[in-house]
C-alpha cells in the first residue's frame, strides 16, 4: 500500500525522465513536438490530481495553507510557460529556452515538495489519510489518462 508521497514521487520521477528527454530534442522533429505533447499531458494531469489529493487536504492545517498557495501558483507558472512553447515554433531557438526553463521550474517545484512539503504534510496526516490519498491520487491520475 502506497502513499500519497510515494504515488506523487512516481510521477516526479517519470516527468524528470520526459523533462530530461525533452531538452535534448532538436529543431521542428516529430520527437520534439510527441514528447512535448506527453509533457504537457503528464505535468498537467499530474497538476489537477495532485491539488485535489495533496494540497487541497493539506490547506486544512493553518500552517499548510502558504504550502498549497505556493505550490498550486509555481503549478499556474509552469502552465504559463507550455502557453508560451504552445505559440512557439519548435524549430525557434526560443522553444529550448522554454523548454529548460520549464525544466528548471519543474525541478524546483519537485523539490520544494519532496524536500518540504511532504515532510510537514507527513506530521499531519494520519497514516490511514496518507494510504487514502494515494489510492484516491493514483485513482484520478488513471481516469485523466484514460
Amino acid at each position: 500500500m502506497s502513499t500519497i508521497f510515494e504515488e506523487i514521487r512516481k510521477d516526479h520521477d517519470t516527468q524528470r525522465t520526459l523533462l530530461d528527454l525533452l531538452v535534448k530534442t532538436h529543431g521542428d522533429s516529430d520527437g520534439r513536438e510527441e514528447l512535448f505533447q506527453r509533457v504537457k499531458k503528464a505535468l498537467q494531469t499530474h497538476e489537477t490530481a495532485e491539488e485535489r489529493y495533496f494540497y487541497s487536504p493539506l490547506m486544512e492545517y493553518d500552517n499548510g495553507v502558504g504550502k498549497s498557495r505556493h505550490g498550486i501558483a509555481e503549478h499556474h507558472e509552469m502552465d504559463e510557460v507550455i502557453e508560451q512553447m504552445e505559440s512557439t515554433d519548435f524549430s525557434s531557438p526560443a522553444w529550448l529556452g522554454y523548454a529548460k526553463k520549464l525544466q528548471d521550474m519543474a525541478l524546483h517545484h519537485f523539490e520544494d515538495e519532496e524536500q518540504q512539503f511532504f515532510i510537514s504534510a507527513g506530521q499531519k496526516f494520519e497514516d490511514d489519510e496518507k494510504a487514502r490519498l494515494g489510492r484516491e491520487y493514483r485513482s484520478e491520475m488513471e481516469r485523466l489518462n484514460s
